[in-house]
């Protein structure tokens, strides 16, 4: 059953008149009457606010496809509209009418909403709850927000799907080859193939085979920075750890701006289910717990923006600035690292060629679906490498662990345990993938395994190869004046603050820091821990100026 059968009465909840009367003082300006039939808000509006309707009603919509619309449900008295993204002040992804009598609603934008929910803590939930479910309806629904027409599987279509997956953000996906919705798009626009995926925002416009950055730019995802600010801090990297300084910062009253190159949630986001996270006995997936921890930052008034490459970092007219991929640049008074690392790689030759083509650094749904009933390799002897197999060997007919040493010696127990009651994961200890071979299309095609005791090479012909191999700090950008180690993770402990680098004002949390204890709950502490560093460190510099 969907989500909106089984918990209706918490995506569309009737607020009590005393509700109401609550909801009014955060209202953003004066009710307003709408006629039968007129526009509350349209799909893809800019900062649309959320209604609240005192009397009639208004029906909301969503894209079903290209050229259709579906309803989603009519709010009635009591009831407000929005998702999200209202929350979040980013381009809607439905649209409003009024119903057939009309209606009287309140606006709150996105400023108020968030003074809503921190306002009022019951009637708060209620509201967050609500907007957090409708998004998870959106997604289920999977004809709103986000439409691709390309080619099923192509590397393209998978690094977009994943983006906007790992984003929270619904979409619609149309074989280019077999729906008419879609091949009618691409001879009408006279699209070629080096051109595909075709790709047709929620506000619009069309893309032709985009890159991230300009896939989020169309969707709102990279928020406008001024760049004449001066936030208190400023977190690089949107991870578990800069996540939760954000949180935790915001919610104390200090403004904060937060980057990623890539997509909220960092490396934890891509884990199919971590399971060994204090408070959550039957495990959490990685992108659940990002979603629910950047909800957490947007509702406190964090600001984010993805994805957004911190390409240097310097001290200038007596502030921190970064300078961002794009020409941006973003003035603090405090800088917090949470860059984490970038995926190790394999020394194979060719294979650059089939990333993203046969080749994954992660396993999610996506994933999972293509190789489904495949066989498939995944090299990794770690926690992460032993949830990904777990989650995934359910799902193909068979896979190949490849691992230099015992499990037992790398990898937790009860996953141990686990991979050993999986009758279709085959074990090759003490093996290394030596060599790639793929086809015309730079599909991979198969790979060769070899046993480092004897040197003997293995073929095993299969087209999805996983790897968890370990990752590399990602501190190359940083200056000369942020001392490193031999490994390149970021050294800390200068002025008695146990995370402060030795340049004043910046300090590193999370995998990027060394001596860091790699795991989820250590980097949500360290995020903890450096919001009270940074108020002393205001205090301080608060008290030599005095």
């Amino acid at each position: 059953m969907s989500i909106a059968e089984t918990r209706e009465h918490q995506i569309y909840p009737v607020l009590s008149a005393a509700e109401i009367g609550l909801a009014r003082r955060f209202a953003s300006g004066p009710e307003r009457r709408f006629t039968p039939g007129e526009v509350v808000y349209a799909i893809g509006d800019h900062h649309a606010s959320a209604w609240l309707v005192l009397e009639g009603s208004i029906e909301v919509q969503r894209r079903d496809g290209l050229n259709r619309e579906a309803p989603i449900t009519t709010h009635g008295p009591g009831q407000f509209t929005g998702e999200i993204n209202q929350l979040a002040g980013r381009p809607s992804i439905a649209g409003g009418i009024a119903g057939s009598e009309g209606c009287v609603a309140l606006p709150i934008d996105a400023a108020h909403l968030r003074a809503l929910m921190i306002g009022s803590a019951d009637l708060g939930e209620k509201v967050m709850r609500a907007l957090i479910l409708r998004r998870v309806g959106l997604i289920e629904a999977g004809g709103a927000g986000t439409i691709i027409i390309g080619i099923p599987g192509s590397a393209a279509v998978l690094r977009l799907e994943e983006f906007l997956r790992r984003s929270g953000s619904p979409f619609l996906f149309l074989d280019v080859g077999q729906d008419e919705e879609g091949k009618a798009m691409v001879e009408r626009l006279g699209v070629t193939p080096s051109q595909y995926p075709l790709v047709v925002c929620p506000t619009g416009p069309i893309l032709k085979a985009p890159s991230e950055e300009e896939l989020a730019g169309c969707l709102g995802l990279t928020t406008a920075i001024d760049p004449d600010a001066l936030y208190d801090v400023a977190v690089v990297g949107a991870g578990p750890a800069g996540l939760a300084a954000a949180v935790y910062a915001a919610s104390e009253g200090l403004s904060v701006v937060v980057f990623d190159g890539r997509v909220v949630g960092g490396q934890a986001g891509a884990s199919a289910r971590i399971e060994n996270y204090l408070g959550f006995p039957t495990g959490i997936s990685g992108h659940a717990l990002a979603a629910r921890a950047f909800n957490q930052a947007i509702k406190f008034g964090a600001q984010v923006a993805v994805p957004v490459v911190a390409e240097r970092l310097e001290r200038k007219d007596g502030a921190l600035e970064l300078s961002l991929s794009g020409g941006g640049r973003v003035r603090s008074r405090a800088v917090v690292l949470a860059s984490g690392a970038t995926y190790r790689r394999l020394p194979v030759e060719g294979l650059q060629r089939f990333e993203g083509a046969g080749v994954f650094y992660w396993v999610s749904p996506i994933e999972a679906k293509l190789c489904s009933g495949e066989d498939v390799a995944l090299v990794g002897g770690g926690n992460s490498a032993g949830q990904a197999v777990v989650y995934l060997a359910p799902q193909v007919r068979r896979l190949h662990l490849i691992v230099r040493r015992k499990l037992s010696e790398t990898m937790s127990k009860y996953l141990v345990d686990r991979i050993a009651a999986l009758p279709n994961v085959e074990i090759h200890v003490g093996a290394d993938v030596v060599g790639l071979e793929g086809d015309e299309y730079d599909n991979l095609t198969g790979i060769d395994i070899r046993r480092n005791a004897d040197g003997t090479v293995h073929h095993r012909s299969l087209r999805h190869l996983f790897l968890f191999i370990g990752a590399d700090p990602n501190s190359g950008w940083l200056p000369a004046e942020v001392a490193r180690d031999s490994h390149g993770f970021v050294c800390t402990g200068s002025r008695n603050r146990p995370l402060e680098t030795e340049m004043e004002g910046v300090f590193a949390i999370g995998d990027i820091r060394a001596g860091s204890t790699k795991r989820v709950a250590s980097a949500v502490g360290e995020g903890a821990a450096v919001v009270a560093q940074i108020h002393a460190m205001f205090a301080k510099s608060e008290k030599e100026t005095r």
